[in-house]
């Protein structure tokens, strides 16, 4: 039997900014761990096919992006490299709304509900550092220059 997980954040950014948090390494390099003290490395194609991996000290997860409609959407395949499951999958949804960008993470496919739960706990700090990370003044990339 399947799990998923759904979380939504309105966050205090332009869509723009809140995609390249998603889509940078060197911004995700800042917030993409739920553990800050972990040492956290990112490597990441952005393209429908394109993989990433991402090394949170000795954990690693690694995935192929599924679709990239920027800068509305990311779509990829989840998985743990210590992990025999078969990968779950990640989408992101970004909307613009009044109060900024409104994000709905989806993770769909665990194996157990325990599992699901597991991932909510290391999604919400990451979330809360990804909206730490936009309170800070960045130059828009939606803004030419």
């Amino acid at each position: 039997m399947s799990a998923d997980l759904r979380v939504e954040r309105v966050l205090r950014a332009t869509i723009g900014k809140v995609y390249e948090a998603w889509t940078r390494p060197e911004l995700l390099t800042q917030w993409y761990c739920p553990n800050p003290k972990l040492e956290l490395r990112v490597e990441a194609d952005v393209r429908v096919g394109g993989g990433y991996v991402v090394e949170m000290g000795p954990h690693v997860v690694r995935g192929t992006y599924l679709e990239v409609e920027p800068p509305r959407l990311l779509a990829f395949t989840w998985k743990w490299d210590e992990d025999d499951e078969q990968p779950s999958e990640v989408r992101v949804e970004l909307t613009e709304v009044d109060e900024g960008t409104r994000l709905l993470l989806t993770h769909t496919g665990f194996a157990t509900p325990e599992d699901a739960a597991n991932h909510l706990q290391g999604w919400e700090p990451e979330l809360d550092r990804l909206a730490a990370l936009l309170s800070v003044p960045q130059p828009d990339p939606a803004v030419g220059t």
